[in-house]
C-alpha cells in the first residue's frame, strides 16, 4: 500500500510539473522578443508595421481608448521613426538612380557625338 502512494505521489508531481511547464513556457520565449529588436528585418515590412501601428493608434484615439497626451506622444514617436526610415530610403535610392541616369545621359551624348562626327565627315 505504501508503494502505491509513493508511485501516485511521483506521478502526481510529474503531472503537476508538466502542467506548470506548459503554462509557463510561453512566458520565457525570449527569442521572439530578441528577434524584434534586430536589424535583420526587411525595412519595407518594418515601415509597413510602423504605419499599421500608427493607424491603430489613431483609431484607438478616435474610439476614446487612449488619452490625448498618450496619443500625442505615441503619434510623435512613430512618425519620427517612419520619417527616419523614409530619409534612409531616400538617401539610398537616389544615388543608384543618379548613377543610372548619368550613364544613360553619357551614352546618349556619345551617340550624338558619333552621329555628329559622321555628318561632319560626310560634309567634307
Amino acid at each position: 500500500m505504501q508503494d502505491i502512494s509513493i508511485i501516485s505521489m511521483v506521478f502526481t508531481a510529474v503531472l503537476v510539473l508538466g502542467c506548470l511547464f506548459l503554462v509557463l513556457s510561453p512566458l520565457f520565449k525570449w527569442d521572439v522578443y530578441l528577434s524584434l529588436g534586430t536589424k535583420t528585418a526587411d525595412p519595407s515590412s518594418t515601415k509597413e508595421a510602423l504605419l499599421t501601428t500608427l493607424n491603430e493608434i489613431e483609431f484607438e484615439y478616435k474610439m476614446d481608448k487612449i488619452s490625448d497626451s498618450d496619443y500625442k506622444v505615441l503619434k510623435k514617436q512613430y512618425e519620427s521613426q517612419i520619417a527616419s526610415m523614409m530619409k534612409e530610403e531616400e538617401q539610398a535610392s537616389p544615388i543608384q538612380a543618379d548613377k543610372d541616369l548619368l550613364a544613360e545621359v553619357e551614352r546618349e551624348i556619345e551617340e550624338t557625338m558619333q552621329t555628329y562626327k559622321k555628318k561632319k565627315g560626310e560634309e567634307k
